[in-house]
Parts: structure tokens; sequence; C-alpha cells
């Protein structure tokens, strides 16, 4: 008897896309307006429930970074760059070249971490059993810096909305690069075990090491996996499937969040990892037969004919949906040239990690998840508010007129296909 489809619940905004960086860096938000074309030509939209997330609040920000960074980002517009007196803000919270001041900065803050606190409410209510927001995962940001094409960190609040109805919560990061942001807001707890795979040696940001564990309370509870150029499907699998099993056994998380950086994958612009479509995907579909309530995001990625290829077939994963490899007529098809296909192919590249120093590693994290023996208690204590906005919190002044954002906001587009319960 085949398993039980799951309840996917999925967020997008379609002023994603708008959102621009710049011209020449590599962070494109346009890639989650082609992924979305990818899922809706795919009809995969008939097998979830997709919503327009509404925009996350400076009180939901707040909730992990200080007030003064959060109000500098709401504060900055793109004509500080050329004013003196903004340069010591610049420098105390770290926007420059990497995380460049763009054109409604804040709004698009806004428009992402919603998604991801929201994909944790419908979670935390039963109202589905796996949330996806790929404009989400952006895993550098700190408390009060930006960092590595990151300003609010969506992760942490999301996971922090899950604590309040989940014991423990475990967040997996198979972006290319270390998870640091989310690592360090849960390095001294037990609440939230963070499992990194990832690049390790002259690669941004520098850090997870395979001996940074955590502190205090959260010793053991930070994992790091460190690898090397070149890693395939095969050898990737042999690791993840293995230390992931060990690490569901042993900590019994309530909740999962895994964040789905498609800069992993072979040809990425900024990459060195060598993992096709199906090898990224096969890391949701092991992650999802564990059947706990799965959160997913996304995160790097840099190629984005790839990164839409990767997050349309991940979404198919989630719903339990086979797709063609055919790529169907949607607005962006000649991205997708010459051959028009789904898969992707490995690059002929060297794999630098070799099975001895795999085995080692694998060997040692498993002696780390030995230290926890078994899941520890948690008390839980009174559930605090949901961090989700509803409108009746904004009605301050009924004789403001609604922005026109605000007004498009509540009207259902020709051609979306957005459930009619949404927020």
């Amino acid at each position: 008897m085949p398993p039980a489809k799951k309840k996917v619940s999925y967020f997008y905004d379609e002023s994603i896309g708008s959102f621009y960086y710049g011209a020449y860096h590599p962070m494109k938000p346009f890639r989650i307006t082609m992924a979305h074309h990818l899922v809706m030509a795919y009809d995969l939209h008939k097998h979830l429930d997709v919503y327009r997330p509404t925009i996350a609040t400076e009180a939901a920000m707040r909730e992990f970074h200080e007030a003064d960074y959060v109000d500098f980002l709401k504060r900055v517009t793109p004509e500080a760059i050329n004013d003196s007196q903004w340069l010591p803000e610049f420098q105390r919270f770290n926007v420059g070249d990497d995380c460049p001041i763009f054109e409604k900065l804040f709004e698009y803050c806004q428009t992402y971490t919603g998604g991801s606190v929201q994909a944790a409410h419908r979670i935390n209510h039963q109202q589905c059993d796996i949330a996806i927001n790929w404009a989400g995962g952006l895993h550098h940001a700190h408390k009060s810096q930006a960092s590595g094409f990151c300003y609010i960190n969506d992760i942490v609040l999301c996971i922090l909305e899950l604590l309040k109805y989940h014991a423990r919560v475990l967040y997996i990061d198979i972006d290319i690069h270390h998870g640091d942001g989310v690592e360090e807001a849960f390095y001294a707890t037990e609440r939230v075990m963070t499992v990194s795979f990832h690049k390790f040696g002259n690669f941004f940001p520098g850090s997870g090491d395979i001996t940074d564990v955590g502190m205090r309370q959260g010793k053991y509870y930070s994992l790091n996996v460190p690898l090397n150029d070149g890693i395939d499907d095969r050898t990737y699998e042999r690791l993840f499937k293995p230390v992931m099993q060990a690490v569901m056994d042993t900590y019994k998380p309530g909740a999962v969040v895994l964040q789905c950086g498609a800069d992993s994958l072979a040809h990425d612009r900024l990459g060195c990892f060598n993992l096709t479509l199906q090898g990224h995907a096969n890391c949701v579909k092991f992650m999802k037969s564990f059947n706990v309530p799965l959160v997913l995001l996304g995160g790097g990625g840099y190629s984005i004919r790839n990164v839409a290829r990767c997050w349309a077939l991940e979404t198919a994963t989630a719903c339990g949906e086979e797709i063609s490899d055919e790529i169907p007529m949607n607005d962006f098809l000649q991205y997708y040239g010459p051959d028009y296909r789904l898969s992707i192919t490995p690059m002929p590249i060297e794999n630098l990690n070799d099975r001895a120093s795999l085995e080692k590693s694998k060997q040692t994290v498993m002696e780390y998840l030995r230290m926890i023996k078994g899941a520890p208690s948690v008390q839980m204590q009174e559930v605090p508010p949901d961090l989700v906005w509803h409108e009746e919190d904004y009605e301050e002044d009924p004789d403001v007129r609604m922005s026109e954002r605000e007004r498009d906001r509540q009207v259902q587009k020709d051609g979306e296909w957005y459930d009619h319960d949404g927020y």
C-alpha cells in the first residue's frame, strides 16, 4: 500500500522576483519566480495549498535581531550610499559589497521572512505536514549584522516559532556554505540541533569545523560535516543518510527545518560540489520519510536555471509526485535551452572526498551523538503568542488610505492559484 500523501503548504509572493541586489551581484531573487513558474507548469499547485504570505513585522524580526539593526534596515535607502553620515552604521551592520543597500530592501526582508514564519505557524497548528518557502533560507544573517547576501535570518525566526509548540527542533543545512548564522543563534541550547554539510577550508564563511560542537547546555548539539570539492551524489548520500538516521534516532525532534541551498549543485557559479538535482532532492526525500513535520526553505544558488529546476523537483518530492524530465511550456522556457530538460549532468571533475576521510568524519559525528545520551527532556512553559501578522492587528487608523501594495496583496490576480482561506 503506497504511503499516504502529505499535506503541503507552499508560500509564494509574486513581488519576490522584483527585488534586485544589483547588476553584478550573484544573488538573484528572480530565481524564486522562475521556480514558481516551473511548479505551476508541472501542475504541482494541484497538490499544494498555495498561499501568498503576509509580511513579517518589525516585532517579529526583533524576536531575534537587535532593535537598532532592524530599525537601520527599515530606514536605509540607496541614496545613503553616497552620504558619509551613514558610513559608521554601514560598518557596524556590515553592509556594502556582499550585502548591498538596494531599493525596497526592508520590504524584501519582510517578504521572504514572512513566508518562513508562516510556514512554522501552519506546522505548529497541524495545518500541514510539510511547509515550503523557497524565498527563505538566508542562513548567514547574524543578530545585529548582515552577512553573505543575508539580512534577516528567517530560519532562526522560523525555528523560534516552532519552539513554541515543539520541545526540540532539528535544523539541517545542505547549502554549500556553512549555516553559521543559525548555528550561532542556537549554539548554547539543547532545544535546537543544527547539522550542516558544507565546503570547509578557504571558503566563505570560514566556519564549521568538525570540532565546533556547541557550548554549555548546547554542547554536542551543533554538528558540522566539512566536505571537499567535487562531492558527488553517491558520496554525499553515503554520508548524509547514516548521519541523519542517527540524528533522528538520538535527538527525536518534534519538527525539522531543512535548508535546501542549491549552490551545492554541479555547475553553480559560486560552488564547487558536483551534486545532480536527484542527489540534492534525495535529501528531501529521506527527511520526508521520517514522517516528522518538515519545513523546506531555499538558500544559496547562483545558476538561476538550475535553482529553479532544483526547487521545482523538490516541491514535487514533497508532494510525492513524479514529474517529467521534459520541461513544460512556461514563461521562462528559453532559460532551459538547448535541451529543455529538468535534469542536469555532473561535471567532469575530481571528487576530493576520499572514503577514509569521510568515514572518519562520520565516526566523529557518531561519537558526538553518543555524548547526548538520548533526547533531552524539556520543560514546556505556557505557549507565547504567534508571530503571524493578522489584518486586524494593523487597523490603527481607518482614515489612512491603504497603500497600493497593501491593496494589491488582497487581490487574487488571473493565473494565480492561492487558496481562498490564506492569511
